[in-house]
């Protein structure tokens, strides 16, 4: 496996209602729920992280407070640590094993996805490229050559196209991996389409108007007609977790030392 230390920024979106998962995400925000004992946004950091990413932007909206006192009580979790009361002193004896550096930025509670990336631009360095993708959805994605292939065509925005149940909206791609066309929702069947896993050039955020814009539609639509959008061919595993049976489906895999996305050691 080709894996090239980067040292690039991730955003991940982290701030929608889940109204398809509502079993879980009544008293939850979606990226918060637990596959295997642990947040899917904790999975989704953990692939970044296999690849050298360790600092992230997150886009808080709805309940976006779990995020925040997650991250904020993160080093008790998995460390080891005495609790001293006479002196009300805390004591990391073995610190965690993640170097992250974390930002939640709060987006709106009911802000799209377009207006969330808008809201964290002042985050970015406006010079670099950066990753971004949904609070939902792992992968076996090689980041690496991911980033490689944006660097090698020199557009604007690069999306991870992936092969999954036909009820996404759909990529036409030509031979030399152009994005031609970026139908939002189509009713058509199985095809490449938009797997997240992002790479773009902070120059995107132009094409969002506002908090109401989502990223799939208008800004995409528009990168695309100006022929900026290009598709990484991924022909690995890919899954996002919408409904409980989807939920089901990634834990069985992570509890059976069988999910294709848990690319780290322990």
């Amino acid at each position: 496996m080709l894996k090239k230390v980067l040292h690039m920024k991730a955003v991940i979106l982290a701030g929608g209602l889940g109204t398809r998962l509502s079993e879980e995400t009544h008293s939850r925000p979606k990226p918060m729920v637990e596959i295997g004992g642990k947040p899917i946004l904790w999975h989704i950091m953990k692939i970044f992280e296999f690849y050298g990413v360790n600092e992230f932007i997150i886009c808080c909206g709805y309940k976006g407070y779990f995020i925040k006192d997650y991250f904020n009580t993160f080093h008790l979790r998995d460390t080891d640590v005495t609790f001293n009361f006479k002196n009300n002193s805390t004591n990391i004896i073995r610190g965690s094993k993640e170097k992250w550096s974390v930002t939640c930025v709060d987006t709106g509670d009911t802000t799209l996805t377009g207006g969330r990336l808008r809201r964290i631009k002042e985050f970015l360095n406006p010079d670099e490229p950066f990753l971004f993708t949904y609070g939902d959805g792992v992968g076996d994605i090689n980041i690496s050559k991911l980033v490689e292939f944006h660097k090698s065509h020199r557009k604007l925005a690069t999306v991870t196209a992936v092969n999954p149940p036909g009820r996404f909206g759909i990529l036409n791609i030509n031979e030399a991996q152009k994005v031609s066309k970026f139908n939002e929702k189509p009713d058509i069947g199985n095809a490449w389409i938009n797997g997240g896993f992002f790479v773009l050039e902070p120059s995107v955020i132009d094409f969002i108007s506002g908090d109401d814009i989502p990223w799939e539609g208008a800004p995409l639509q528009k990168i695309t007609e100006r022929n900026e959008l290009y598709a990484f061919k991924h022909h690995g595993f890919w899954q996002p977790m919408d409904t409980i049976a989807e939920k089901k489906f990634l834990e069985d895999l992570y509890l059976s030392n069988s999910a294709p996305w848990k690319i780290w050691k322990d």
